[in-house]
């Protein structure tokens, strides 16, 4: 499957997001940036989406940055689907044809079974966190 480099940045941002989520620690747009490898022209543009959408909030200045707008549990893939890439579960398949229809149909069975997998996958499920087994020698 191709996934944009748009909604894959969206998810990795998110998951940044999600591991300092307190509901109020404030992860500024260049430390996001910097671990994630991304371009910050470019995130940020990314986080205003999901901001518009809701999943998450900014703060202006000094001390500015993003945090999510509710629990890591509570949003799914599906939702950062639709704040950045909206189109993509769009069915764009036709009834033409001796064939059309069953191939729509098919497509419509696979797009409503990625769209089930999406919603149930919640962002929770993508934070690592680093509280391995420490070895010392």
């Amino acid at each position: 499957m191709r996934v944009s480099q748009k909604l894959e940045y969206a998810c990795r941002a998110m998951t940044q997001l999600a591991k300092h989520a307190d509901g109020k620690t404030i992860t500024r747009l260049d430390e996001i940036a910097k671990r994630e490898a991304i371009s910050a022209n470019f995130l940020v543009q990314i986080l205003n989406d999901l901001r518009r959408s809701g999943l998450v909030t900014s703060k202006r200045g000094k001390f500015g940055g993003y945090l999510l707008s509710g629990k890591a549990e509570d949003i799914s893939l599906y939702d950062i689907v639709l704040s950045v890439e909206p189109n993509l579960l769009e069915d764009t398949t036709t009834s033409e044809g001796e064939s059309g229809d069953a191939v729509r149909k098919t497509w419509s069975q696979i797009s409503k079974s990625l769209t089930k997998s999406l919603a149930e996958t919640k962002l929770s499920s993508l934070v690592v966190t680093d509280d391995g087994p420490m070895f010392y020698i």
